[in-house]
């Protein structure tokens, strides 16, 4: 398994990123100025970016793994290498997502916590209704965890 930072060419992972927000149009809002990694294992099999927010916020702004290879571990492998890298430069790794059961429990499995919500975000900056697991999402959750 190898974790490779992307320097060039973001969008040949177009799909991958897609599975995490699937309005590309709010993905071209970050990933020129993120940093991009994708995580190998015979193959590409996980992606995240991560953007610097100020005041030593690390925020992860998208992480996508593979549908055939979820629940194996590369997405709690790409955070806690997240954690690694960056903490010498930064107190809190942030993530804002939908207020998903399946999605938050994963995040408070890798040790983010609760921290504000974002009203009507999903409604207000989506050009149609996003669904999780049937569910409209409406407003953004975000989670820190001290790194």
């Amino acid at each position: 398994m190898k974790i490779k930072k992307v320097e060039t060419d973001k969008k040949q992972y177009l799909d991958l990123l897609l599975l995490a927000d699937e309005q590309e149009d709010m993905i071209d809002r970050y990933l020129e100025r993120g940093t991009m990694y994708v995580l190998e294992d015979n193959g590409v099999k996980a992606e995240c970016v991560v953007t610097d927010e100020g005041s030593g916020i690390l925020e992860l702004k998208n992480i996508a793994v593979e549908p055939d290879w979820q629940g194996r571990g590369y997405g709690k492998t790409l955070v806690d290498f997240l954690v690694r890298t960056y903490k010498e430069r930064y107190t809190v790794l942030q993530v804002g997502t939908g207020d998903s059961p399946s999605t938050i429990s994963f995040y408070e499995s890798c040790g983010f916590r609760r921290h504000h919500l974002v009203k009507n975000f999903f409604t207000d900056h989506y050009d149609h209704p996003i669904y999780e697991n049937g569910v409209q999402l409406v407003d953004m959750v975000y989670l820190q965890r001290e790194i």
